[in-house]
């Protein structure tokens, strides 16, 4: 308890908040630079094509976590993302939306890989193989309950 004394934290603290202060400040600072630098890519999705803005987020969630309450806060609150995330974290829950555009995305990325890389039978099922089980671990997902 003397760090958490000598850190100016109140003795009525909530656990999160001692278990943080716990943590080293390098350790915190990382998580910090490492969710602000999954944000940035999250928000250069908003206007990149194909470059999935959500994923980005929900990468950055646990860093906040683990770094900044207020910013992890921030983004569950958030009125785009905050749904989604807190659905995700709640229940593994993906939106009937998401479900519909990953598979759409992930077979126009087959038809790309296909036409441009030209691979042979071996490769084309390897990877025709790991992207429908992919879609099937998505499609089998929970849908948020206000979709249902």
């Amino acid at each position: 308890m003397p760090a958490l004394a000598e850190s100016g934290a109140e003795p009525g603290a909530e656990p999160a908040t001692e278990a943080l202060l716990r943590r080293g400040r390098a350790a915190r600072s990382g998580w910090l630079v490492l969710g602000l630098s999954l944000v940035a890519v999250g928000f250069v999705g908003i206007f990149v094509p194909l470059l999935p803005t959500t994923d980005f987020m929900l990468l950055a969630l646990p860093c906040f976590a683990r770094s900044s309450p207020r910013l992890e806060a921030w983004l569950l609150g958030h009125p785009r993302f905050g749904p989604g995330l807190r659905a995700w974290r709640e229940t593994g829950a993906v939106p009937r939306h998401a479900k519909i555009a990953a598979c759409i995305g992930m077979t126009a990325g087959y038809g790309l890989f296909w036409l441009h890389v030209r691979p042979n039978l071996g490769l084309a099922v390897a990877v025709a193989a790991g992207m429908l089980a992919t879609a099937i671990w998505i499609l089998r997902r929970p849908t948020p309950e206000d979709q249902e």
